[in-house]
């Protein structure tokens, strides 16, 4: 542990150097050991670009590394520069043709550039001399999965799980194809008998929650994952999918409680304390939910979904001045968010700011032109200015997205009743009585005089009894 921890903050000395040389343009020598763990650290950051100045170097000193080009290769690989990828494996093949992480590394690329048979034949090779195999299944698995063959893509995720359980990556992707071609249900069994071989592995019992989970079987998935975190406790996955599991069964204070120890578990995450903050919105405590969402901007500044969670609980709480700013953070932060923009037009129009609500609700209707809710909302914000024609326009608009919506017709009827093109009118009232004759309660709504009720229920008695005969 000593070593370790000496090896690692040398590293850490080594990569500030390095830092330091590509500033200031000087030429330092490092060992080739040194040049591996400095690209590896840049990589982890996620400086790129730095990491492949550190491989250019490296390799300049130590033109005979394969282990250098290889690296070098990833790092184009993740930039998608797939040609000098390949030319990179070219040149450390040279001094090690056999090496199976380049052969595994030119069918990765291969996959990448959409080649899959191509891809799918240079991993098999590899995986006769690879020490990791269940690594290798999974990206045989992944590239049939992009190649659209889900049959062959669930059998290797299987191999993968079949070596390694704890192949998370494996785990996900064959739940998600399972899910598409409809084989969750009847892939229990596949997880049951890991569990049945070792009743007490913590691992298999999170994966038959999340099995249960994707079937929506709240609470067989809680069972496993209590089970999985009875087992182990320090487990941080499984005490937050226990979170999720709770939130979709409404039993906010356990979900609270599950990603509560997530946290202490884990480095804070503001996905986390958004996770808490929603609970404690849906039960009614704006005050703690707020703070939980005070919480997360505190670690990213720039996490949309706590701005929107703040705006969410002051306009609950008809604080819709204040809950207007918070809202408005969200939309720039995440612009095609179309929840984001409906929740702001609806606080612009409850403080009577009708030019931005309508602004709100455009950029909504790009968005999303298929919400039903949206088009009669926006509409109606029209009609009550007054503005007939536009509100008419805009449901004739939704009606070319959702010609069959019987809500739409009776809609457009009303507003046509209201602007006095009564024969028109009846037209789309007999399409909407057609489409859904209960639905004809929401005309009243439009009309409170009740001589003008009477008439429009004579009408619909008509066309019932018509109907019926």
């Amino acid at each position: 542990m000593a070593k370790k921890f000496r090896r690692s903050a040398e590293t850490k000395g080594y990569l500030q150097k390095f830092e330091e040389m590509l500033k200031n343009g000087d030429s330092i020598f490092f060992d080739l050991k040194t040049y591996e763990e400095i690209i590896a650290q840049l990589a982890e950051k996620g400086k790129i670009n730095k990491a492949l100045k550190a491989c250019e170097i490296g390799i300049s000193q130590y033109p005979f590394s394969a282990e250098l080009l290889i690296e070098k290769s990833q790092l184009l690989m993740q930039k998608g520069q797939y040609k000098k990828a390949l030319d990179s494996l070219d040149k450390a093949q040279i001094f090690q043709p056999n090496d199976s992480d380049i052969i595994f590394l030119r069918g990765s690329i291969l996959a990448k550039q959409g080649f899959f048979e191509e891809s799918i034949e240079f991993l098999f090779q590899s995986l006769e001399l690879a020490e990791e195999k269940d690594g290798v299944y999974y990206a045989i698995g992944l590239a049939y999965q992009e190649w659209g063959k889900h049959e062959e893509a669930i059998a290797n995720y299987k191999e993968a799980l079949e070596i390694n359980l704890n192949n998370e990556d494996a785990l996900y992707e064959l739940a998600f194809c399972l899910d598409l071609t409809g084989k969750l249900e009847e892939s229990v069994g596949f997880y049951q008998k890991f569990i049945d071989a070792d009743p007490f592995s913590y691992y298999a019992w999170y994966n038959m929650g999340i099995v249960y989970f994707k079937l929506d079987k709240f609470e067989e998935a809680i069972s496993a994952y209590e089970y999985a975190t009875a087992l182990n406790d320090e487990f941080a996955s499984a005490h937050y999918n226990l979170g999720n599991c709770f939130v979709n069964i409404e039993k906010y204070p356990e979900a609270i409680l599950a990603f509560n120890r997530t946290l202490e578990l884990e480095e804070p995450d503001p996905e986390v304390y958004c996770n808490i903050g929603s609970c404690y919105q849906k039960s009614g405590s704006f005050g703690l939910a707020i703070e939980q969402y005070r919480k997360a901007l505190k670690i990213d500044t720039y996490y949309s979904e706590a701005w929107h969670g703040i705006g969410k609980c002051l306009e609950i709480q008809n604080k819709n001045f204040e809950s207007i700013h918070f809202f408005k953070k969200a939309v720039k932060l995440e612009k095609d968010n179309f929840s984001y923009w409906i929740d702001l037009a609806h606080a612009e129009y409850k403080i009577g700011n009708m030019v931005s609500c309508l602004e709100a609700y455009e950029e909504a209707s790009v968005l999303n032109p298929q919400d039903l809710d949206l088009w009669l909302n926006w509409s109606f914000v029209h009609f009550e200015q007054g503005e007939f024609e536009k509100a008419i326009d805009l449901v004739m608009t939704a009606l070319e997205e959702m010609p069959d919506d019987a809500e739409l017709h009776y809609r457009v009827a009303a507003y046509l009743i209201n602007s006095g093109k009564y024969k028109e009118a009846f037209n789309y009232l007999e399409n909407a009585l057609i489409l859904d004759f209960e639905k004809h309660t929401v005309l009243f709504d439009f009309f409170p005089n009740q001589e003008t009720q009477k008439a429009l229920y004579k009408i619909i008695d008509q066309f019932r009894k018509k109907e019926d005969v």
